[in-house]
């Protein structure tokens, strides 16, 4: 057993780990998940005119957008090629803020977040809005939700395009077993520690880096493909009340009006499947020729509480 922590025997023990988790990967038995060690940041070259990505992830007190607050705020900025390929870290901002009341008992079993850790501190909203200044998109995994807190508390967000690495990927399609982020690190080979915001940036970094299974193109890619294109949302307004099983089993989500928007189903679909979503509530839920409101969304509107 090696104790000492000389360099030599420390890279003999990683080579040794590395032969062992080989050999049991290739009895087919059993998977190896290896720690995720985080990207790290590297200078800008000089002159670098490519752009730039931000992924995001806040920690809150709850999910009530009128009633809670945010407590954590982590951003990783990344350089991107003019073909989609993140080519290295340039910045990352993390701080902690403290809410008006004591942080629910949940919250802090979930993110291991407790009143002492943010006890005086208080995001420093300029630093944050320069940091975010000059990103071409926004990503967060889970966009509808980090957005509208983040948009609520700072403008700048609310005039970036955003991504969802978690909605705009299809990840199932490339046997992924959920688009949970932990358990897309651990079908990638990967685990990280507790649900904090800046590990969960670094996690969906390196997940967006890679290729997707069995493809050359990776997530970054795909995501950024899907939120170029126009999609529509679709409600159905004052749809009847017995056929609201049939909605959800499509793929309608509710809206309760709470955050300011329709309270009534709605879809979001591609351009290509909004006129046969029109002719589905036609046909199927109003049962006669009606008015439907559509709506176009693009990567600046979508997962906004604007939408």
């Amino acid at each position: 057993m090696i104790t000492n922590t000389d360099p030599n025997d420390i890279q003999l023990q990683n080579t040794e780990l590395d032969e062992m988790a080989a050999k049991l990967s290739a009895t087919g038995d059993y998977k190896v998940l290896r720690r995720l060690v985080p990207r790290q940041v590297t200078p800008t070259p000089a002159g670098y005119d490519g752009k730039i990505g931000i992924i995001i992830d806040v920690e809150t007190t709850g999910t009530d957008l009128t009633r809670d607050e945010i407590i954590e705020v982590a951003a990783v900025k990344f350089r991107y090629s003019n073909d989609d390929e993140i080519t290295g870290i340039s910045e990352i901002f993390q701080s902690f803020n403290e809410p008006s009341a004591p942080i629910p008992t949940e919250i802090t079993d979930l993110t291991g977040i407790t009143d002492a850790m943010v006890a005086g501190h208080k995001i420093d909203a300029v630093a944050l809005e320069k940091f975010v200044s000059n990103a071409n998109v926004v990503i967060a995994h889970n966009a509808e939700f980090d957005r509208r807190f983040a948009e609520r508390s700072w403008t700048v967000f609310e005039q970036k395009h955003w991504g969802c690495s978690m909605s705009e990927i299809k990840w199932k399609k490339y046997g992924f077993g959920g688009t949970k982020l932990a358990y897309l690190l651990a079908d990638a080979g990967f685990f990280h520690g507790a649900h904090r915001a800046m590990g969960d940036c670094m996690a969906v970094l390196e997940l967006l880096a890679r290729p997707l299974p069995d493809t050359p193109t990776t997530a970054f890619a795909m995501l950024v493909d899907s939120a170029r294109r126009k999609t529509f949302r679709v409600w159905a307004q004052s749809s009847p009340y017995d056929l609201k099983d049939a909605l959800k089993h499509r793929g309608y989500r509710w809206s309760d009006g709470s955050d300011g928007r329709l309270r009534s189903w709605y879809i979001d679909v591609d351009e290509d499947k909004r006129e046969a979503e029109l002719d589905y509530l036609r046909r199927e839920i109003y049962q006669r020729d009606v008015d439907i409101l559509c709506r176009e969304l693009t990567a600046r509107e979508r997962f906004s509480s604007r939408a």
